[in-house]
């Protein structure tokens, strides 16, 4: 893998992913119809188009359905077959003055919350991985398993049995995962992230080495209303991003 396209993964998969690629798409046509009017229109009402389409809820499931692939609920008894139950971090919120310092994003505290969730089912290792990603800000002082350390510690007054503090992106947490678990042992894990993230960090982490037993949540839901799921919404637009960005990502790696 192209180790140096780091640092710009942030900038690349914004103009690729919507809705950035479909507004340059409509400004391209705006730019052609100096030069052909009819082709120049069509570049505009296509990017248009296709924005509606990607903006519906609806169209984020069907694209998870068709690009990604879905894992069942965890079962208790799959859940005592591992050593250890890892958490895969979802961002930091910096600007948390509620709390007075940062915190996790939404996606990472869901993730948490779940792992949580799992150690009362069967009392395992609870394990966050989770470093500054490769678009954390530049102010971001503490790691994200830091970050998470303190809700946890807040929240439900626990504390992780081991944290992974250093990893920038899916393949690095499998790889500093292992590093630091097969040190202990562990080497059969329920990996919780969510659904449409799975196969990406599923392949990576087998790839490091693991034994891996999915432990997915966060479904992309199915379409239910007509009104809110077929007609565009920031959410519709969030979720199929969200889709398209776990495709890019498998590619990449």
């Amino acid at each position: 893998m192209l180790t140096w396209i780091g640092p710009f993964k942030p900038l690349i998969s914004t103009l690729l992913l919507p809705p950035a690629s479909l507004l340059l798409l409509v400004l391209a046509g705006v730019v052609l119809m100096r030069f052909s009017r009819r082709w120049g229109k069509a570049l505009c009402v296509i990017g248009a188009v296709v924005l509606w389409v990607l903006s519906c809820n609806a169209t984020a499931y069907a694209l998870n359905q068709l690009l990604l692939r879905s894992y069942p609920p965890l079962s208790v008894q799959a859940l005592k077959q591992t050593q250890a139950i890892v958490v895969l971090g979802g961002g930091v919120e910096l600007y948390a003055p509620e709390y007075g310092q940062a915190t996790l994003s939404a996606a990472a505290y869901q993730r948490l919350v779940y792992g949580r969730y799992l150690t009362t089912l069967h009392d395992l290792p609870l394990v966050y991985s989770g470093g500054k990603g490769w678009a954390a800000p530049s102010g971001q002082v503490q790691s994200e398993a830091q970050v998470a350390a303190n809700v946890l510690q807040r929240d439900f007054g626990l504390r992780f049995f081991l944290a992974d503090e250093a990893s920038r992106d899916t393949r690095e947490n499998a790889l500093r995962s292992y590093a630091i678990l097969s040190a202990k042992g562990i080497q059969r894990i329920a990996l919780v992230t969510h659904d449409w993230h799975m196969q990406r960090s599923l392949e990576q982490f087998e790839a490091a080495g693991f034994e891996v037993i999915p432990a997915p949540m966060g479904y992309t839901q199915p379409p239910i209303r007509w009104d809110t799921d077929y007609l565009p919404s920031s959410t519709g637009l969030q979720h199929t991003k969200r889709v398209l960005h776990e495709w890019l990502g498998r590619l990449h790696y």
